[in-house]
């Protein structure tokens, strides 16, 4: 057993320190969290104390009473200080340093009784608690620290508000650094530009200050963003003190303490301004999450931010490991997620260009999904579909993924496969990429009819376009109409002219262009005889509607 000490003396010079076990009068036995037993005088503690008044006040003439505290506000340390409070007739030095300790003990041991005319323990601390204005930035750092496991009656709340109300004054008289050793009341007043701009060292005058309140548990950093937050701080200072507190607790924090500053970091952000958090940083704080279990709600909100700004995202980004036992290689559900967050687009209305980035994004993270073999058809369906059609300007890339993908995955059924080619557009398709898909025996017969009629409809819309454009170009009230305003400004003369020009090379261009399709049309008209065959046996359900299909195709190749 380890008995306490107590130092009666106030001089450095006299510590007078004994056993209080060499007291006659030592009739209270305390165990404090079991680390040290104190033998104390009730007489003089229990006066004090409503807490222990009221448990020895039938006892109060026994010979020898034990108490055992195993969760005492501050431990050892500060239970001598509350012996100390008693032993000198209720005086004692309060200050920042103290003064939180002193509080929480005092309001655990319930002592609000005055003795000998002198205000109690709790009335002390709160009198010097009301001037934390006064205060100097490494005093609130301190009472804080000293605060973290013990539960908050007010005090915590008083030091955070301090610390914002000090945050939001300008950088040139805000307090400089709590690493620093000037540490007067108005010194965080006075200090001038050049003498705070040589203590930040390197430091922005944002951000100098997040090396020292990144020492605060989770808890504190709740409460100090929230009041953050209602005071209309800088939510972009704010999303950058998150995410430097996240990268600063790891290193040294239990996996346990790695959830709780993970899911604090991440609920804090979702109450920022979407735009004001860095779309890197977030899936960053992703691939941190991939290795912890944190809670669902936590991730859900993640996941939301993400998607809310998927049209700042990059394919790297995109291409995250599928979960442990999954056999497919990429997390498509994620990815399913992050296109439905995005396209809710919580509070903001999402723009075509934004969505059109995002369809150019995901017609690159199919392709490169395309080639797992393990990924099923229906999840890849889930991706070609999940956009709206206007998301895209071109379907050439889709089509381009869907070749790999059905090459891939040869044993489909033409059921599946046309599910998938629904979600192609045949009229974004390029001359190309319809030619090739007409050809393409990976594809649906009737995916290849289609793309080819819808070939052949554009051939004959450009056919117009370039008789009407040849109408109107030879058109002698074009001419005069030209000849009138050349008259009217001479100096536009060679200009008309130019440009009259560059539309008729424009014109013999493009007439030998559709020349060369028309000849490429003639030789896919023995293909396209021979699908119509096979459609025949294939859509018998629907030989009505498709056999009028069939028969419009040789008016439209000839």
């Amino acid at each position: 057993m380890v008995y306490g000490f107590l130092t009666l003396g106030a001089s450095p010079f006299f510590p007078f320190r004994f056993l209080i076990t060499s007291l006659i009068c030592c009739d209270l036995e305390v165990d404090v969290n079991g680390e040290e037993t104190f033998l104390l005088d009730k007489k003089i503690i229990c006066p004090f104390s409503g807490r222990l008044s009221k448990l020895f006040d039938k006892s109060i003439n026994a010979k020898r009473n034990k108490v055992i505290f195993r969760d005492f506000p501050g431990g050892v340390e500060n239970f001598e200080l509350i012996a100390r409070f008693c032993y000198n007739n209720g005086k004692i030095d309060i200050n920042p340093s103290n003064v939180s300790l002193l509080y929480f003990a005092a309001q655990f041991l319930e002592m609000n009784n005055s003795v000998s005319g002198n205000r109690n323990l709790i009335e002390k601390t709160m009198k010097s608690i009301e001037e934390i204005s006064y205060w100097t930035w490494s005093d609130l750092l301190a009472t804080l620290k000293h605060c973290q496991d013990l539960q908050s009656s007010g005090i915590v709340e008083r030091c955070l508000d301090s610390l914002v109300g000090r945050l939001a004054i300008p950088s040139e008289a805000s307090p400089c650094a709590s690493t620093s050793s000037l540490d007067s009341p108005g010194f965080w007043l006075s200090c001038d530009t050049r003498s705070t701009k040589s203590l930040k060292d390197g430091f922005s005058q944002a951000t100098w200050w997040f090396e020292d309140l990144s020492i605060l548990s989770p808890d504190m950093i709740e409460m100090l963003i929230k009041s953050m937050v209602s005071r209309k701080y800088n939510h972009v200072i704010i999303g950058r003190f998150l995410f430097h507190y996240q990268k600063s607790k790891f290193y040294t924090a239990s996996p346990d303490e790695k959830h709780q500053v993970l899911e604090t970091v991440i609920d804090m952000l979702y109450t920022l301004d979407t735009n004001s958090i860095s779309c890197k940083s977030l899936f960053r704080i992703y691939r941190v999450v991939l290795n912890l279990n944190i809670s669902k709600n936590s991730r859900n909100k993640l996941e939301c931010m993400i998607g809310s700004q998927l049209d700042q995202a990059t394919l790297d980004n995109l291409l995250i490991p599928s979960p442990y036992g999954a056999s497919y290689l990429y997390d498509v559900n994620l990815v399913l997620r992050f296109l439905k967050a995005f396209l809710c687009g919580g509070d903001q209305q999402v723009s075509p260009m934004r969505i059109k980035k995002v369809g150019s994004l995901m017609d690159m993270y199919i392709s490169e999904v395309a080639p797992d073999p393990c990924l099923k058809s229906s999840k890849f369906l889930a991706l070609v579909v999940a956009l709206p059609d206007s998301a895209r300007d071109s379907s050439n890339e889709l089509y381009h993924a869907i070749d790999i993908y059905l090459e891939v995955h040869a044993g489909l059924s033409d059921e599946e496969k046309m599910k998938i080619c629904c979600a192609l557009n045949y009229e974004k398709l390029s001359t190309e990429a319809g030619i090739h898909l007409s050809q393409n025996a990976k594809f649906p017969s009737k995916s290849a009819v289609q793309a080819l009629i819808s070939q052949q409809l554009k051939l004959k819309n450009l056919l117009q376009s370039t008789n009407n454009t040849k109408l109107y170009t030879n058109s002698p009230c074009n001419f005069i109409e030209t000849k009138g305003k050349a008259k009217k400004d001479e100096a536009w003369e060679p200009t008309l002219y130019s440009e009259r020009l560059d539309i008729s090379v424009d014109n013999e261009k493009l007439r030998e262009h559709l020349q060369g399709m028309q000849c490429r049309v003639m030789e896919l008209e023995k293909v396209c005889k021979k699908m119509q065959r096979e459609m025949a046996k294939i859509m018998k359900s629907k030989a009505a509607a498709h056999s009028s299909s069939a028969r419009s195709l040789p008016r439209l190749c000839s």
